[in-house]
């Protein structure tokens, strides 16, 4: 795991539509390398990420990503972290790697002080709920 590079974009960019795929909805996955990269490494970054990778760091392959960004709950007074988006290529899934993104997300959460960690989750997506249980997720 570590997070996202600029030169992390092009990559992450294609599991983000491969994830829109698998939610059938490809077709209104719209966001360009541009707006990812400006999001992600602009002037004021919004957007944060991670990456899951196989292998060593040297010729390692991204295998899955999550997104991230900030909101702020005001009966804590603190922000949380909301996880827009955490996909693991099919060919790497039941690797850990999901359940490590997701840790990692805890880890960063702890590390800056933050509330909570909040995520949605279509309702018919059973497997990405199941996997979410499993890891000691509570429904809202």
């Amino acid at each position: 795991m570590r997070p996202v590079r600029p030169d992390d974009v092009p990559t992450v960019l294609r599991l983000v539509r491969e994830l829109a795929a698998y939610e059938e909805s490809e077709h209104e996955a719209r966001m360009t390398a541009d707006q990812l990269h400006a999001a992600l490494f602009g002037e004021s970054p919004a957007l944060f990420g991670h990456v899951a990778l196989t292998g060593a760091e040297d010729d390692a392959e991204i295998a899955g990503f999550a997104l991230w960004f900030l909101n702020f709950s005001t009966w804590r007074g603190t922000h949380g972290l909301y996880l827009e988006d955490l996909y693991v290529s099919p060919a790497h899934r039941g690797t850990g790697l999901g359940r490590e993104l997701l840790r990692t997300l805890a880890d960063e959460c702890v590390t800056r002080g933050f509330a909570r960690l909040e995520w949605s989750v279509l309702d018919w997506n059973t497997p990405s709920i199941d996997f979410y249980r499993a890891a000691g997720a509570v429904p809202m």
